[in-house]
């Protein structure tokens, strides 16, 4: 299984990014997906997650901003980013709660999409 992240880039304060994360793989069955972010020298925390019937999840700090959804047939899962701003610049990595074909469940991480918003 392989988690791929794009969408990632340089934009201005108050622009928007859309961030995809795409799956492939021997995969059975995606559970819960989520965005999580970070900086070199602290610890990753969950932007927005999505579970496999739609509830959904963001952080404070981005509600009203971001929004988190799924497609369950191309395996992605997608954030769009609006209004964004400085303080949004991270890595960005998706995670998604996986079943592979041989019944094995797992957690798996993308590698990363930096995203910079300038002032």
């Amino acid at each position: 299984v392989h988690l791929v992240e794009s969408g990632g880039g340089l934009v201005q304060a108050g622009g928007s990014l859309r961030l995809t994360c795409t799956a492939s793989g021997n995969i059975f069955k995606i559970g819960t997906m989520s965005w999580y972010r970070g900086v070199p020298g602290r610890e990753r925390v969950i932007v927005a997650g999505i579970t496999s019937s739609g509830d959904i999840y963001y952080a404070d700090s981005v509600k009203g901003r971001f929004t988190v959804s799924r497609d369950n047939d191309k395996k992605e899962m997608y954030l769009e980013m609006n209004n964004l701003k400085p303080e949004d610049t991270a890595i960005y990595w998706c995670n998604k709660d996986i079943v592979d074909t041989m019944g094995s469940r797992d957690r798996y991480w993308g590698q990363g999409t930096q995203v910079t918003v300038s002032s």
